[in-house]
């Protein structure tokens, strides 16, 4: 028999014993799944580089909500789809009263009282450009976006938003928001800031479920570069000292290594956004027998939680949950 004193197999021996010493955990509760609204009655449309995700009109969606909310899912974020003709250069449309998405913010808080709603903050699913800052002379300007955001923002809180998600990138965003939220008597919303917001080549399955991408150019003056760690701890502490009550790192695979960065150095909760190329890449691998797809989605919503993020927006939640509560 040869000695070894430390042998770490021990601690793997049966399913009984890992469960015993394992170190991260992955909850239901830790999720937030990303849903997407159409205008209208009776529509279910499937999202083709989305397999299993759909754009739900108000009356489909809280059904499908009823069922969402069965599994334990307290947390959903909305992403609205509107057609063509009602986008212009100011997003002038997010922050209308009688706007669809707006008026289903409302309707799902009255029937699900206890659901905490998420929305998003960006003009690219209202603007004719498909930026998330106005455009003038070709080129997304900050300061004047701002306003815009802080209209489309308290209109969302007013609807019965209890969390806003500044999705834009503009410099300074979180702090106008905040003090306009806080003027119009919404100290209790909360803002999960797109801190690290990364120009990334996974959005792609988003932008075909809105129907929003950019009419022109790249969204690289405002959207993160891929190769920069340190630039994501500037973004994190401005939204930070700016009022954030949340920072997000988005896309959340291929950055677990900044989702570690922003939990090491901030006492508030870091979400992750596992973002719809991933769960493409998932999906249409598990489709051609070529992974498991249950364990491959489980693998991966561990990491993102071992990597420090304590929220997942994900659009596995659902699959996840039934799993979790098996």
């Amino acid at each position: 028999m040869i000695h070894i004193s430390r042998r770490p197999r021990r601690n793997r021996k049966s399913s009984a014993v890992r469960d015993l010493v394992q170190e991260t955990t992955l909850q239901v509760s830790d999720f937030i799944l990303p849903m997407f609204i159409v205008d209208g009655t009776g529509q279910k449309s499937e999202v083709k580089s989305m397999p299993g995700i759909f754009r739900h009109s108000l009356d489909n969606l809280l059904e499908e909500l009823k069922e969402v909310t069965d599994l334990g899912i307290r947390a959903i974020d909305l992403f609205p789809n509107y057609p063509e003709s009602r986008k212009d250069r100011f997003a002038s449309e997010s922050y209308q009263e009688d706007t669809f998405y707006l008026k289903a913010i409302t309707a799902i808080k009255e029937q699900f009282p206890e659901l905490v709603i998420m929305t998003d903050v960006a003009m690219d699913p209202y603007s004719s450009d498909g930026h998330d800052g106005l455009v003038e002379n070709g080129k997304i300007v900050n300061d004047a976006t701002l306003d815009i955001l802080s209209k489309m923002s308290v209109a969302q809180a007013r609807a019965g938003a209890d969390i806003l998600g500044p999705s834009d990138m503009m410099d300074g965003r979180v702090g106008f928001i905040r003090r306009e939220l806080d003027e119009a008597g919404f100290t209790d919303v909360s803002i999960m800031s797109y801190s690290a917001k990364y120009a990334s080549a996974f959005y792609g399955p988003f932008r075909d479920a809105l129907e929003s991408a950019p009419k022109f150019g790249d969204k690289k003056t405002y959207q993160m570069n891929p190769a920069n760690k340190r630039e994501a701890l500037l973004e994190a502490r401005l939204d930070f000292e700016e009022g954030a009550d949340m920072l997000m790192v988005k896309p959340a695979l291929a950055y677990l290594d900044i989702i570690r960065l922003l939990d090491e150095h901030f006492n508030i909760p870091i979400a992750a956004y596992n973002v719809s190329g991933e769960y493409a890449m998932i999906k249409s691998a598990a489709m051609n027998g070529w992974l498991d797809g249950d364990r491959a989605m489980m693998e991966v919503l561990t990491s993102i939680r071992r990597a420090g993020a304590k929220c997942i927006l994900t659009y596995f939640a659902k699959e996840a949950a039934e799993i979790l509560n098996a």
